[in-house]
């Protein structure tokens, strides 16, 4: 009866980030157009650190329960069901076209926070010192990414077809958007732990494989609905920028408040998670991500998610 329960509530979380994706994107697009700036540039800022919230959120969770292990887990696992898990379906669904400025830049940037976080687990803990390079790093990431946004608004000419949506009702389509995804994270998480808890699954495997599918829902449900309305960049976006805040905001914020342990089995996932990035900029260097791609991508990441379980 108790696992019954948990699976109603479950899927209630589902249907709020549904919801909650559907309002997150059409305020993003919406602000897109006001300030005459990239869909790119809006899903690796708002829609991006929108998204990471659940992830935010669990690893918070972590902390105050003193579970160190399943923050670190919930973000590896998080950034390798982005691309394996959301990129893969979304490919299956349409064929992606990606601007190549994403390749050169955006991509690139998330494979080097990643090797940067490779090289401060050497030691065996991600120490406060640590969060605080990670911190700095998202910082500087997201001037970065704002200072962009004021070039392509600069140079950018009046859009005849500009939204008519109001500024206010889109940023309140932004707001109350994250706040379900929020919600509708944490609600899907929470219930889907006291499942895999019920069912005998470790802590470490919770983090790297239900946490992490359970947070990445908001970048899948975002993804696959811009896609679905034509806004590809702000789903590809959306990916790369959650990958990104993952380790730099999430690691970070966690780590500075208290240190987290190192498994030596983690590294196994560190590789995986850059063998996964590999593979997305190699597909994106043509510009398109095609459908037998996608297919690919999924199979990998289940035969992933298969392996972690069994092993």
């Amino acid at each position: 009866m108790e696992i019954a329960v948990n699976v109603l509530l479950t899927i209630v979380g589902l249907v709020i980030l549904c919801f909650g994706g559907s309002w997150l994107v059409s305020g993003g697009v919406a602000i897109a157009k006001k300030l005459r700036i990239s869909q790119m540039i809006i899903g690796l800022t708002i829609v991006a650190y929108g998204t990471s919230t659940p992830e935010l959120a669990a690893s918070m969770a972590a902390v105050v329960g003193s579970h160190t292990d399943l923050i670190l887990g919930n973000v590896v696992g998080s950034n390798i069901s982005n691309i394996g898990m959301v990129i893969g379906v979304c490919a299956v669904i349409s064929t992606l076209v990606v601007k190549k400025v994403t390749t050169r830049k955006e991509v690139p940037i998330m494979i080097g926070v990643t090797l940067l976080l490779i090289a401060m687990s050497v030691d065996g803990e991600i120490s406060q010192y640590d969060g605080i390079i990670l911190v700095a790093g998202l910082i500087a990431f997201t001037a970065y990414t704002l200072s962009r946004a004021k070039k392509e608004r600069n140079e950018a000419t009046e859009d005849s077809a500009a939204t008519k949506t109001p500024v206010p009702r889109a940023i309140a389509l932004i707001v109350i958007g994250a706040a379900l995804l929020y919600f509708g994270g944490f609600l899907t998480v929470e219930n889907a732990v006291l499942i895999a808890e019920n069912l005998g699954i470790s802590e470490t495997v919770i983090g790297i494989t239900i946490i992490a599918i359970g947070t990445s829902l908001p970048e899948l449900i975002t993804s696959v609905i811009a896609i679905r309305k034509g806004h590809t960049d702000i789903g590809i976006g959306t990916i790369v920028g959650s990958n990104i805040y993952n380790i730099l905001m999430i690691l970070g914020i966690s780590s500075v408040i208290t240190g987290i342990a190192v498994v030596p089995d983690i590294f196994t996932h560190y590789f995986i998670m850059i063998g996964f990035s590999i593979v997305l900029i190699a597909f994106l260097r043509s510009g398109i991500i095609p459908r037998p791609a996608g297919v690919g991508l999924v199979i990998a990441y289940a035969a992933y998610i298969g392996y972690t379980l069994l092993s």
